[in-house]
């Protein structure tokens, strides 16, 4: 495929459409329009080109709802309220950009394992005229929900599902891989006891973050069926309760690794309740990288997960399958594996044992 111009920092044009699908303007302002007289191999040529390129969100908006506004659900239940408004940023920039309307949806019974509730509680979309619908985590491995999804023929965006099927729009970053990195950090750091909060038993990504944390202590020599590991739920109130049994144990590991900026954050309030100096007695660290990671003290080392980012992604890719639903071409299964990155905060620091023999030095020294 031909590369595109670029113009005005980088915006795509009509043109450069044209040139990638090997096809003239005119003929791209007939596709987007739903206009008549145009072979389906061109059509998809162009959808295609306007997929690889993401040209205009507005563009889009305008083929997608055929001159009016399209509506797009969004149905959620995160038990960390710091992880929805990043989300809900997201996906509100994303929206307004598309000139697409959001309607949002809660789903609080969801929590539970009530099949029908969470069913019931999905068809409220069918009155809604929506066209679509964006599910966040813990969502979006909520199989009553993607089955009753299924049944109303609404096409639907998962946004961190660790396992999704060959037909689904998907969007993620590799929690594996981002779990290893934290653990190797702290190993480096000196670290060799190191405890664990686990996050929602129901998640995939919870799973694949323990096990980045249990390959990374492997790989290092360290057994991990001898880490501190507690069951926690995403949940401040669970962090609280899983940090109070690590940091109640005989043997107390030096560091603490949780698998969301809300329990890291417990564990550390469990911390100062308990007289521990955050890091020097204990290292803590979270993942997710939500305001709440600067809002405590000391701020927290922990895992960006481009939250917002992954949001906008999601409504990205279901308008552009909207799109090629709405033109007559098939669907088109996509995944987007967003990066994340290591931040280094005041949270953790080398294990106590150095912290004392950093102290003997410089008492000596003076």
């Amino acid at each position: 495929m031909p590369r595109p111009s670029r113009r005005g920092r980088g915006a795509i044009t009509i043109e450069d459409v044209a040139r990638a699908a090997g096809v003239s303007a005119m003929t791209v302002s007939r596709v987007i329009n739903q206009g008549r007289n145009v072979r389906e191999s061109t059509r998809t040529a162009v959808l295609d080109a306007i997929e690889s390129l993401n040209y205009s969100p507005n563009t889009a908006a305008r083929s997608l709802a055929a001159g009016r506004a399209a509506h797009i659900g969004l149905l959620y239940a995160n038990p960390s309220a710091a992880y929805l408004s990043q989300f809900l940023i997201g996906a509100l920039h994303a929206a307004r950009s598309a000139g697409v309307h959001l309607v949002i949806e809660s789903c609080e019974s969801c929590e539970s394992e009530d099949a029908n509730a969470q069913a019931e509680v999905t068809r409220c979309f069918a009155t809604s005229d929506v066209e679509g619908v964006v599910l966040p985590p813990p969502l979006s491995e909520s199989q009553p929900i993607l089955a009753e999804l299924d049944s109303m023929q609404i096409p639907f965006v998962t946004v961190a599902m660790g396992a999704p099927n060959e037909q689904s729009l998907n969007v993620r970053i590799d929690d594996y891989a981002a779990a290893m990195e934290m653990t190797r950090y702290l190993l480096k750091l000196g670290h060799r006891e190191i405890g664990f909060i686990k996050g929602h038993p129901n998640h995939v990504a919870s799973h694949d973050r323990f096990r980045g944390f249990c390959d990374a202590l492997s790989a290092a020599g360290v057994d991990p069926d001898k880490a501190a590991v507690e069951q926690g739920y995403f949940s401040y109130r669970s962090g609280l309760i899983a940090g109070d049994r690590i940091l109640s144990r005989a043997e107390r590991p030096t560091a603490v690794f949780a698998s969301n900026d809300d329990m890291a954050a417990a564990t550390i309030s469990v911390a100062h309740r308990r007289g521990l100096d955050v890091p020097e007695d204990i290292s803590i660290v979270g993942f997710d990288d939500t305001a709440l990671a600067t809002s405590v003290w000391p701020e927290l080392t922990t895992v960006r997960q481009p939250i917002s980012a992954m949001a906008e992604a999601a409504l990205e890719l279901l308008i552009t399958d909207l799109r090629r639903r709405r033109s007559g071409a098939p669907h088109k299964a996509a995944e987007r594996v967003l990066s994340h990155a290591l931040i280094i905060r005041e949270s953790c620091g080398p294990p106590p044992s150095q912290y004392r023999s950093k102290a003997r030095k410089a008492s000596r020294g003076s």
